[in-house]
This record gives structure tokens, C-alpha cells and sequence, in this order.
């Protein structure tokens, strides 16, 4: 049993009883003690109650605590309803001796006249005056807490992750035949099933308030051509052999645009789905796909652009001109003289004076496996089999950092330099303008027209630098994380490389071999393989 107390009225006395607990009860709060008593009008020296309590043997003591015989105390407790009014605690303190005892009854009653209507929790009321435990909080009432529904949410059956790698030889060489890389699907296959949300159901406080649970996300299916809805409409089906991808949460099958070349015959090529161009992409001609573009050829100087993958099995010789952007992985036997961009990531045998970049890796690591001249850069890492070249062609290569966070960074610098000169050129005219009033010079109309629009563009531009520096500032973070980051080079890294690790770089000076590029504490490091 907890230590407890309880009042005692004798005539020209009124005393102050503790009892001290028992077993493992917990021992007197003076706080409690005193709380009673102000709450019961009782004057009390804090002092006394403390060293009483504190003294306390192992028998029940009094304490003098008035000089006046006072009526009786009946059984009372303290109600603390939490702030959420979730949940409401009852502390009983004992009657005085000789004092009325509360019944369970009737302590319900009291809650219910105090608004508390939902969740009384009468076992545990009950249970109090079956052992009346003092001084000890008791959870006498609880609301009901809401139900929270479940998200509605797509199950898609076929493979939505574009990271798939290629197949790579025994020789070292790409498979570009069997990249098994693109999704097939059979007439009535099953593509996706939406699961529908399901709501909540609402909770309720103390004082019958509705707590209303959160709401629920809602789905649709979305589709093009080539599928059909079951009735119930929670359900993809596939309409026709083909293959299915996912293109900004939209469900695409298509039985594949197959043309043998794209020049004159064919003029530029737009599709909703995959293209498969079984001979060459000739100069100047533009294919763009919603899906995956396969070229069994060879792309001159022309413009691909893919949601999903692009692969060229016979290579690109750009000629300065040609450009490849992929919402997937670019895999190409050669890419010479070309502009690449990928979202994931960029293979091929070599690339030669180029400009690739990838949002993950860039492997070049087959049987010729080189990267000579140009410039390469990749979230992830590059791997490369030769690095530059004995003639030193300007290479650089660059990881750690998304390629296209660099290249916001250079257009805010631009930016920058270009509104620095602009105020260059307009602050002159308004510290003059300034000096002048300041003169007592008066200045017509049109003059002060002037000078407040220079004024307005003065801050706008001010304002954007500082906009500007502070975007810098926060991007030149995400560049400087690049621990994960490195460029791996299995044959020979040639003199002149510039090998650059988010925001760090370093020259090589001499031909190095089987070797790889890390940054270490704040430096581009070469390291054992």
C-alpha cells in the first residue's frame, strides 16, 4: 500500500495522521499533503509537514496542525483531465477519521455531471473502493481514439525499376541483343491492380467531441492505348502483345514502332510507346519516344530523346551535332562527338570527345573500355578501363555531385555577374541623385520618374543576388557530399586528366595504373584498387 493521511477532528484540536507505506507502496507526497490541506482551507506550516514526512517511522504518527475542532472530511480526489481530453486521472485523498466514505456510484455520477460523457472507465472505478489505493493517479475515463484508414495504392505486375543492367560478354563486351531490359506482356496479362483506400472511422473525447481520423489518399489508374479497365475498374489488362512501361504514373503498352531507318523516307519520329529502328539514325533527323528507343544501327548526328531507355547497339558518331537524352539508362557501343544525358545510368566501349552525364554511374569498361577528350560526369561513380590519352586530349571527368545541380549553379553565377554589372552601372546615378536632394537641388518630373524606376530595379536586383548566393550556398552543400563517390580505373590514367570530386579536383601529373579516385579529407586522393 502507498503512504497516505488522513485527517483527525478532536475537540480544540485538529491533527494531521500519516500513515507510512507498505511493501513496496510509495511513500508520502508533501505536495499532495499540502494541496489537501489548502484545497480543505487548513492552515499548514510547509516546513513541519516536510520534517514529519520525512521522519516517518514505520507506525502512524499525527501532527498538530490547528487549535479548532472542525467538521468531518468526506472521501474526495482530484480530477486531471490530460489536454488532448483523451484521458481523464482521479487522486483520492482518504476521508478524516470518522468521515464519510465516497461510493463508486456516486463518483460516477460526479464525473458524468462534470461533461464527461464518452469512455468512463467503471471497472477501474470500482476497483478503487475495493482497495482504495491513495495518493496514486487512476485513469478513470479515456476517450476513444479514431480508427486511421488505409491509403488507397497500385500494385504494378511488371518491373517499374529502370536501373536494370545490361548483360555483359566473357570478353568484357555489352550483349546488346539481349539487354533484357524492356517489359513484355501477353493480350490479358494483368498489369495493375489498384487496392482502394479505406476510410477511417471517427474517435471521440471525454466530452463527446468527434476527433475525425486523417484522411485517406485516393487512386486512379492511368492508362493509354492498349489497355483495357476490368468493370470494377481496379484492374489493368493488357489488350495486345507488347510491352508495358510506367511513364510518369501512367501505364503505357505498345506493340512497338519498328521502322528500318529514320531519314528521308521516315521523316522525324514521334511515339507514345517503345521505337525499334532496325537499321541507322541518319544526320539531322530527331526520334522521340514515351518509352524505350533501340537502334540495332549506327545515330549520325541526330536527336534522340527516350522516357525510358536508349540503346544504340552499334554506337553514335555525333559529328558535333548529335544528342541523346534519356529518362532511363543510355547504352551505346560507341559515343563519339555526342551530347548524352541519362537519368540513370550511361555504358558503352568508349566515349571520345564527348559530353556525357548520368544521374548514376557511367561504365566504360568493356574490351576497349577508354574516355579520351570531352567531359563525363555521374552522381555515382565512373569506371573506366583508360583515362585521357599519351597525345593529352583534354579530359575531365567528374563525380559526387548531380551534373545538373553544376549546371544550375553556373547559370546563377552568370546570373549574378550579369545583375552586378547592371547595378554597376545604375548605383552611380543614385548616390548622385541623392547627393543632389540632400543639396536642396530640385529635379523635375520626368527626373524623378527616373530615378525611382532605377531605385526599383536597384532592389530588385539586389534582392535576386542575395537570393541567388544564398541558392548557391545551399547547392555547394549537395556538392560537397561525394564520400560514396569515385572514378575507377582498371588500365592506365594518362597525364593531364582533370579527375573532379564534388566540389574538389586535382590534375594527374603522370601515367598511373590500376588505381581509383577518391575524395579524403577535403582532397582528391588516388588510392590502391
Amino acid at each position: 500500500m502507498n503512504g497516505y493521511f488522513r485527517l483527525v477532528n478532536r475537540e480544540g484540536a485538529s491533527l494531521l495522521k500519516l500513515f507510512p507505506p507498505t511493501g513496496e507502496g510509495k511513500p508520502i507526497d508533501v505536495g499532495d499533503v499540502v494541496e489537501y490541506l489548502t484545497m480543505k482551507d487548513y492552515a499548514c506550516d510547509l516546513s513541519t509537514i516536510k520534517k514529519a514526512v520525512e521522519n516517518a517511522g514505520k507506525e502512524p504518527q499525527e501532527i498538530r496542525i490547528g487549535n479548532e475542532t472542525r467538521l468531518n472530511e468526506r472521501e474526495c480526489y482530484k480530477l486531471t483531465v490530460r489536454p488532448d481530453k483523451m484521458q481523464a486521472y482521479a487522486r483520492f485523498f482518504a476521508a478524516s477519521e470518522g468521515g464519510e466514505d465516497m461510493t463508486a456510484q456516486e463518483m460516477i455520477h460526479d464525473l458524468e455531471l462534470r461533461g464527461i460523457k464518452c469512455g468512463i472507465l467503471t471497472d477501474a472505478i470500482e476497483g478503487f473502493f475495493k482497495r482504495r489505493e491513495y495518493c496514486e493517479d487512476i485513469l478513470v475515463a479515456e476517450g476513444r481514439e479514431p480508427v486511421q484508414g488505409k491509403n488507397a495504392y497500385i500494385e504494378y505486375r511488371f518491373n517499374t525499376d529502370k536501373k536494370a543492367k545490361p548483360t555483359l560478354k566473357e570478353d568484357g563486351s555489352v550483349d546488346f541483343f539481349h539487354l533484357n531490359i524492356l517489359n513484355h506482356c501477353d493480350k490479358g496479362d494483368v498489369l495493375a491492380v489498384l487496392h482502394p483506400e479505406q476510410p477511417g472511422t471517427p474517435g471521440e473525447n471525454l466530452f463527446g467531441d468527434k476527433i475525425q481520423p486523417a484522411e485517406v489518399r485516393k487512386e486512379t489508374l492511368k492508362f493509354g492505348h492498349n489497355i483495357e479497365l476490368s468493370r470494377d475498374r481496379t484492374m489493368l489488362i493488357a489488350q495486345v502483345n507488347g510491352h508495358v512501361e510506367l511513364v510518369e504514373g501512367t501505364v503505357f503498352v505498345s506493340d512497338e514502332l519498328a521502322v528500318e531507318n529514320v531519314d528521308n523516307a521516315t521523316g522525324n519520329i514521334d511515339y507514345e510507346g517503345n521505337v525499334q529502328i532496325n537499321g541507322n539514325v541518319t544526320t539531322n533527323f530527331r526520334v522521340k519516344a514515351k518509352g524505350d528507343i533501340v537502334v540495332k544501327g549506327v545515330v549520325e548526328g541526330a536527336v534522340l530523346e527516350a522516357g525510358g531507355n536508349i540503346v544504340i547497339a552499334r554506337g553514335m558518331n555525333g559529328m558535333g551535332r548529335g544528342v541523346l537524352k534519356a529518362g532511363g539508362n543510355i547504352i551505346s557501343k560507341f559515343l563519339e562527338n555526342a551530347t548524352a544525358e541519362a537519368e540513370g545510368y550511361v555504358a558503352s566501349e568508349s566515349i571520345l570527345h564527348s559530353k556525357v552525364t548520368a544521374g548514376g554511374e557511367v561504365n566504360v569498361d568493356g574490351r576497349r573500355g577508354f574516355i579520351t577528350g570531352g567531359k563525363v560526369c555521374a552522381t555515382g561513380s565512373i569506371n573506366v578501363k583508360t583515362l585521357g590519352s599519351e597525345m593529352g586530349a583534354d579530359t575531365i571527368v567528374e563525380v559526387g555531385a548531380d551534373p545538373k545541380i553544376k549546371e544550375r549553379i553556373n547559370r546563377l553565377q552568370k546570373q549574378i555577374g550579369e545583375d552586378t554589372k547592371l547595378l554597376q552601372t545604375v548605383q552611380p546615378t543614385l548616390i548622385t541623385a541623392k547627393q543632389k536632394l540632400a543639396k536642396g537641388v530640385k529635379l523635375g518630373p520626368d527626373q524623378i520618374k527616373q530615378i525611382q524606376s532605377m531605385a526599383a530595379l536597384n532592389k530588385e536586383k539586389t534582392e535576386a543576388i542575395a537570393a541567388a548566393n544564398q541558392e548557391i550556398d545551399e547547392l555547394q552543400k549537395q556538392t560537397g557530399n561525394a564520400t560514396e563517390a569515385a572514378v575507377r580505373v582498371k588500365g592506365e590514367v594518362y597525364p593531364g586528366t582533370r579527375i573532379c570530386i564534388g566540389d574538389v579536383s586535382m590534375v594527374v601529373q603522370k601515367t598511373t595504373h590500376y588505381c581509383r579516385f577518391i575524395r579524403e579529407r577535403g582532397d582528391v586522393k588516388m588510392a590502391p584498387f
